[in-house]
């Protein structure tokens, strides 16, 4: 087994009371990458749908507070899916429900608290966002099964974590259409090939439980499959902001971040776990890359 985990118990977390710490642990708050990664998708909606700068404000907030609760919550439904398992793999022995310092009962509470806090977001939404934002919940709670069933679990996070785009696009345009479903498709590629370097991590526990992904099925040849992922990805990005309308600045400001992801791939070696985790934290800084281009584009 590989000696590494991505859980942070230094720093400020180190600083809480036992009881919070465990919580934390349990939302993953040590951990802030998910909660951007589950954020920027949704920033991007809002952005290619121009609404008014005091709209995109408040919609901008009220989406990294959902992301923030969201992220929670499937964190807590992925742990009670996965507490058995997760104690047969490195990286995940120490999270609460594994360790058992947290029981299943404080940790239904919590996560009860978490998602009556997002429904209070939500009712902050228009009527068809607020409609999406239901149809997501299914998605949240079998995500976590995917992995026993198909080799293909990071395709189904990208619908997940991607259903920020058509949730923020309808919150500010109160419809959907094409730009929208290019974007969502952009997301989609680009969780995929974020969650395949992020699931390198894993692959021999992953291996030796039987538990699968794209990482285990392409092994060596994820590299160009994670590149093909990122090309498709930028050429989805390309054709929901033709499709919206978006100035030749857009163009140029996707030079960053595709210059951003060509890095990753130059620089992945996927049998150095600590390589990937950097790698996979790279994504929140290609999402912001990628907010600043459709920002340009509106000029």
């Amino acid at each position: 087994m590989q000696d590494h985990t991505d859980i942070a118990l230094g720093g400020w977390t180190a600083r809480l009371p036992t009881r919070w710490k465990t919580y934390f642990l349990l939302a993953r708050l040590d951990r802030p990458i998910g909660a951007w990664l589950l954020f920027l998708p949704g920033l991007w909606s809002i952005l290619l749908a121009r609404a008014p700068v005091g709209e995109t404000a408040r919609l901008t907030v009220l989406f990294g507070v959902g992301a923030v609760l969201m992220r929670a919550a499937g964190c807590v439904v992925n742990d009670f899916w996965d507490r058995n398992l997760d104690r047969l793999v490195t990286r995940t022995a120490g999270r609460p429900l594994a360790s058992g310092t947290v029981g299943l009962r404080a940790a239904g509470l919590f996560l009860v608290m978490l998602m009556l806090a997002a429904l209070a977001v939500l009712l902050q939404l228009n009527r068809l966002a607020q409609l999406l934002g239901w149809v997501s919940l299914p998605l949240v709670a079998l995500y976590p099964l995917a992995k026993r069933i198909t080799w293909w679990p990071q395709i189904v996070l990208g619908f997940t974590f991607g259903w920020g785009v058509p949730m923020g696009y309808a919150a500010t345009a109160a419809r959907l259409d094409g730009a929208a479903g290019m974007l969502y498709l952009a997301s989609i590629f680009w969780i995929l090939g974020y969650d395949t370097i992020y699931a390198h991590q894993d692959r021999e526990d992953d291996a030796l439980i039987g538990i699968k992904s794209t990482a285990r099925l392409f092994g060596d040849e994820s590299v160009p499959f994670i590149a093909g992922c990122y090309l498709l990805m930028l050429v989805s990005l390309g054709t929901a902001a033709w499709l919206a309308g978006l100035s030749r600045w857009f163009f140029a400001g996707l030079l960053a971040p595709a210059v951003l992801l060509g890095s990753q791939v130059a620089r992945l070696n996927i049998h150095d776990p600590r390589c990937c985790l950097q790698l996979f934290k790279a994504n929140r800084d290609v999402g912001l890359a990628v907010a600043l281009a459709i920002l340009l584009g509106r000029l």
